[in-house]
């Protein structure tokens, strides 16, 4: 999940160097937590947090098979 969180977010930014995205696993439960630049912030989130949503939507989906919940924290 890791790579799919890390991919979509330097498609989305100007600064894709400073993306970083880490993977937390506790249980049935895999938290990732993406960190964008400041100035970047904004294409991440969206207007309304529609791409955040979305980018939640897709590792949903991703993590379906796994039978994991995946939860992705945008910091």
């Amino acid at each position: 999940m890791k790579e799919l969180v890390e991919v979509i977010a330097k498609a989305l930014v100007d600064q894709p160097d400073e993306v970083v995205v880490t993977q937390k696993e506790s249980g049935k439960t895999i938290t990732v937590e993406l960190k964008v630049a400041p100035a970047d912030m904004g294409k991440v989130i969206g207007k309304q947090g529609r791409i955040a949503k979305a980018i939640r939507s897709v590792v949903k989906a991703a993590s379906s098979k796994d039978n994991k919940k995946v939860d992705v924290e945008i910091i």
